[in-house]
């Protein structure tokens, strides 16, 4: 039988063993598009960052000004019709995120409650990490920054990490990786890595462009290989597993109407409404405060 590391938090071994037993084993290289860093057992947050800054040698960049999600839109790969139909507003959103300041209004589906207090208890607080609020709420300001790992030697952008959490607070919510990768079919797709202990939650986002020049990111597909929701954990012999979640859907459609950017995100399971997020994105001409200190 495949075992994951026995010496770590017990909820993170189970959690680690299910992957296992009704997952897949994956090859590294077959599976390189589905990849990315990996957390430690005792803590993600702004700990991991540092960590992982340290494990590939990279710099941690101190500008705070300037830097996106995307390097270039030009990475998604959209056809000529596609680009030139994409709110140039959008655009500007993507390419130069740290200059934006969010606003997170937060929607529960009351049945499905209880699990964000069971993930909240089990894993959220004490990871820092998919530490979503339990009230609705509205517009409540969010600290955003993004973080780029950089080569020592080229100052090329290796890694982009963007760590968000509520500025009243100073809580964490999200410490996400965010690159683009080429699934299977060919389509290229964003992908955003949650790391986890010896392992990671990742979604990856197959962008459409609408008809009013707003960006949809879709992960809805059916099978491993698709855009959608993936387990990824190492056992304690090295080999990876995944496990596609194909009744978790998401759905992130990034607009701009009369010169204000919003972003609307609905996550469903089987079809049921659990969880909305709106954003409401406004360029931050007086910076706030760095979340994270360097190293």
């Amino acid at each position: 039988m495949w075992l994951t590391l026995i010496q770590q938090n017990f909820q993170d071994w189970v959690t680690q063993q299910w992957v296992i037993l009704f997952g897949k084993k994956i090859n590294a290289q077959e599976y390189k598009w589905l990849l990315g860093p990996f957390g430690n057992a005792n803590g993600i947050g702004k700990t991991f960052i540092n960590q992982l800054a340290e494990n590939e040698n990279l710099l941690i960049s101190t500008s705070i000004k300037n830097k996106g999600l995307l390097e270039s839109i030009e990475q998604l790969k959209l056809s000529s019709s596609e680009k030139n139909k994409l709110s140039k507003k959008v655009i500007e959103f993507y390419e130069n995120t740290s200059n934006y300041k969010l606003y997170l209004t937060t929607r529960w589906s009351p049945i499905f409650l209880v699990f964000g207090y069971l993930l909240k208890f089990l894993f959220s607080k004490r990871l820092e990490q998919l530490n979503i609020p339990l009230r609705n709420n509205n517009s409540q300001e969010m600290n955003s920054e993004i973080i780029q790992l950089t080569d020592k030697t080229t100052e090329k952008v290796k890694r982009t990490i963007w760590l968000r959490g509520f500025k009243q607070t100073n809580q964490i919510i999200y410490s996400g990786v965010y690159e683009t990768c080429k699934i299977p079919n060919g389509k290229v797709c964003i992908k955003a890595i949650f790391p986890l202990p010896n392992g990671s939650a990742t979604v990856i986002l197959q962008p459409i462009v609408g008809e009013n020049g707003e960006l949809i990111l879709k992960s809805a597909g059916r099978k491993i290989g698709d855009s959608g929701f993936y387990f990824i954990v190492k056992d304690k012999n090295g080999n990876l597993w995944t496990k596609f979640i194909q009744s978790f859907k998401d759905n992130l459609t990034v607009s701009s109407e009369n010169g204000k950017i919003t972003a609307n995100q609905k996550l469903t399971f089987y079809g049921l409404h659990v969880l909305s997020f709106k954003y409401e994105i406004k360029n931050d001409t007086q910076h706030q405060q760095p979340l994270l200190k360097p190293f």
